[in-house]
């Protein structure tokens, strides 16, 4: 029967060439103002942006709270 199920190839993502993040300032006001409401800090405001202890315990991401 045409019209049922699935055809073709699955348009995932392509294994071709990988795009480039572009290079962010994490001192530029927009992501100061994102920093002051998510950080309560300057330890958390650290460890969010990348700047982690030596022997810190790795975060699971997704983790719940209850």
């Amino acid at each position: 029967m045409p019209g049922k199920g699935k055809q073709g190839k699955s348009r995932g993502k392509s294994g071709g060439k990988k795009q480039k993040k572009p290079e962010v300032d994490i001192l530029s006001p927009a992501a100061m103002l994102n920093l002051y409401y998510i950080a309560h800090n300057v330890a958390d405001c650290l460890h969010l942006r990348g700047f982690r202890w030596p022997g810190a315990p790795k975060s699971k991401k997704g983790k719940n709270k209850t």
